[in-house]
């Protein structure tokens, strides 16, 4: 590794910088897309919540075909070329957007901010280059809280922002991306030597489907990328329906719904920030990857079933300690490939994960609307929280059988490819 460790640190903040910036950024348009998307088009609620959610579906799309094309990009020519570039771009493309006079126009905005942002699967495998295999999960988590803290506080600025002017928050963004572009170009080293880049581009490695039968010798990693599917499968149940579904059943409003959405952030961050890098140490890898899934699946189950909206905020300590799960997954994934395959890893698993999103929210729309509905066979306002409960049954199970062979004598990092 040609990174010393003081230029190691200053990655590391700066690859926490960039997804915090860049999740930052993503949260501010979030209060004012629907409302920009209404003013450009001039369309009427229904309208525009339509074409909005085609927006959201392009955007999944679109990063589901881009993830592993960077992955790939990064494994060939390194990671500091391509995060810098997507950085750049992102700064371009808030601008284009605050600037957009169409639905067109909006649109080709919208499906280059998809492109650019789908380099956090690089981000991903530039932390795998350069954390010790026994220190990923604790530097996963702290990506993880970059997470958290941007989609608390980056949801709130926007929505003040955007009461000033609908298109200011893009302006923003734009701005922030630039500054993050800055920071990296002067200070972001390369983590992926030349010597352990792969050789050529190959068009096998930077497509969903070629990218996973690359993986094919490493059975144990596609079981795992199959986990972190379900895991994202059932984690967009709360984007998509749980404003409609507290409305519903418990009558809260845009002002109790922020409130929850604050408290579940800031719980997470403890959780990713904090609570990982000391236990994971203590407990492994492994417990803590099906501790996680655990009490995700426990958190759902509870918001499913409870009849009130304060037995309904005792879920949120077990939905936070889910966060256990995925940088120990992540961390498990890393050390089964070589160092050349790492982005085309990590692009694999965002592509996977962003095909949850494709059909994700539509999936628990329907399964909510339905079983409210007069000719639901019975009524559970909580269905499609207790859908997302068995999606992480099944991840438990699979991730108990795909990672049976990890003992706790054995080294960091040892690779059993299954």
């Amino acid at each position: 590794m040609t990174v010393t460790q003081p230029a190691r640190r200053a990655a590391l903040i700066f690859i926490f910088f960039t997804v915090l910036i860049d999740i930052l950024a993503f949260g501010l348009i979030i209060p004012v897309l629907p409302h920009l998307i209404k003013t450009i088009g001039d369309y009427d609620f229904g309208q525009a919540a339509m074409m909005t959610g085609w927006f959201s579906v392009a955007f999944s799309l679109i990063q589901f075909v881009f993830a592993p094309l960077l992955g790939a990009l990064s494994d060939c020519y390194g990671r500091r070329r391509v995060i810098l570039i997507s950085c750049f771009g992102l700064a371009v493309d808030f601008t284009f957007m605050a600037l957009a006079t169409s639905i067109p126009m909006f649109f080709i905005g919208r499906v280059i901010s998809a492109m650019t942002s789908a380099s956090f699967s690089t981000a991903n495998a530039y932390l795998a280059d350069v954390t010790p295999p026994e220190k990923r999960a604790a530097a996963f988590g702290l990506l993880g809280s970059a997470f958290g803290i941007g989609f608390v506080i980056g949801p709130a600025l926007g929505g003040l922002l955007g009461g000033i002017d609908l298109r200011l928050p893009f302006y923003v963004a734009s701005g922030l991306a630039a500054l993050n572009f800055l920071y990296g170009l002067f200070v972001l080293p390369e983590s992926l030597p030349v010597e352990s880049r792969t050789p050529r581009f190959e068009w096998k490695r930077a497509n969903p489907i070629g990218v996973l039968l690359v993986l094919k010798r490493y059975p144990a990693v596609l079981g795992l990328i199959a986990v972190a599917f379900l895991g994202q499968l059932a984690h967009f149940v709360l984007p998509s329906t749980f404003v409609l579904y507290s409305d519903y059943r418990y009558g809260w409003g845009e002002q109790q719904v922020g409130y929850v959405l604050g408290l579940v952030g800031i719980c997470n961050v403890f959780v990713q920030a904090f609570l990982i890098r000391r236990l994971v140490p203590k407990i492994g890898e492994r417990k803590a990857l099906l501790f996680g899934l655990f009490f995700g699946m426990l958190g759902f189950a509870w918001q499913g079933l409870a009849e009130t909206g304060m037995l309904s905020l005792l879920a949120i300590p077990f939905l936070a300690l889910w966060g256990l799960a995925n940088p120990s997954l992540q961390a498990i994934i890393t050390k089964q490939v070589h160092a050349d395959e790492q982005g085309g890893l990590q692009g694999a698993v965002a592509s996977m994960t962003s095909l949850a999103g494709i059909f994700a929210p539509f999936l628990f729309t329907h399964t909510f609307a339905l079983f409210i509905s007069d000719h639901a066979p019975m009524q559970i306002p909580g269905a499609a929280f207790l859908l997302a409960s068995l999606f992480l049954a099944i991840a438990i199970g699979l991730a108990w059988r795909k990672t049976a062979w990890m003992k706790p004598s054995q080294p960091s990092g040892h690779n059993v490819p299954i």
